[in-house]
């Protein structure tokens, strides 16, 4: 494959990250940008403007390592469980989406209803659903389940260190950029073209002279 067209492929997902991360700020933390807009604070403005974009490419980078890691795991999975690497993802899938409930709600210590916290979960499945019923359609049925693990399970694990931050502002900030990247990520590596090398004029012909040789003998 050609190293501009992959490169080109996760400069886009880092940009589309940040931006999201950006749009998203708008929508959660609007008060940043109230307070220096009365009195207009042009510097100051765009200070909280240059923040949130910066957060919103960490976040995006951190997704990015998550896919690099995802497609390690796959491969190993696929040689180390055989025909079994789908059940193992779809009870990961499950484990994960049970401790996005049962955990967080342990840690709110009851100062959150439980209900919130089965919402984020639905959230993600009915995310990760959506999105490998794509996958599966542009591909191939085969691809509904790594799709779904990877947008649920991995999407999860690089939220970890969203999810212990105090401010649920910041674990919002942090999910937008990651759900965004992912979503670019696996719906966009199959349409990367794989180029194969064309042999040559001169190469053609000598194959050809060899397999006219070997079928007279």
């Amino acid at each position: 494959m050609n190293t501009r067209i992959l490169v080109n492929f996760f400069w886009k997902a880092f940009w589309f990250g940040g931006l999201a991360g950006l749009v998203a700020s708008f929508f959660i933390r609007p008060e940043e940008y109230l307070t220096y807009m009365s009195p207009f604070d042009a510097l100051e403005l765009l200070g909280v403007f240059l923040f949130f974009l910066a957060l919103g490419l960490t976040f995006a980078a951190v997704s990015m390592t998550g896919f690099f890691a995802y497609l390690f795991v796959n491969r190993m999975g696929l040689n180390l469980f055989k025909g079994y690497w789908s059940t193992v993802q779809i009870g990961l899938v499950v484990f994960v989406l049970f401790d996005l409930i049962y955990f967080p709600y342990r840690a709110a210590e009851g100062e959150a209803a439980i209900y919130w916290f089965i919402l984020i979960a639905a959230a993600m499945l009915v995310i990760g659903w959506v999105v490998a019923k794509v996958k599966a359609k542009e591909t191939n049925s085969t691809a509904f389940v790594p799709a779904l693990f990877f947008m649920i399970v991995f999407t999860t694990v690089e939220w970890v260190p969203g999810l212990m931050v105090d401010s649920i502002d910041y674990a919002w900030l942090m999910v937008v950029p990651l759900l965004v990247c992912n979503t670019y990520q696996i719906l966009t590596l199959h349409r990367l073209p794989f180029v194969e090398k064309k042999p040559e004029k001169g190469q053609t012909s000598v194959s050809k002279s060899k397999k006219n040789s070997t079928k007279k003998a």
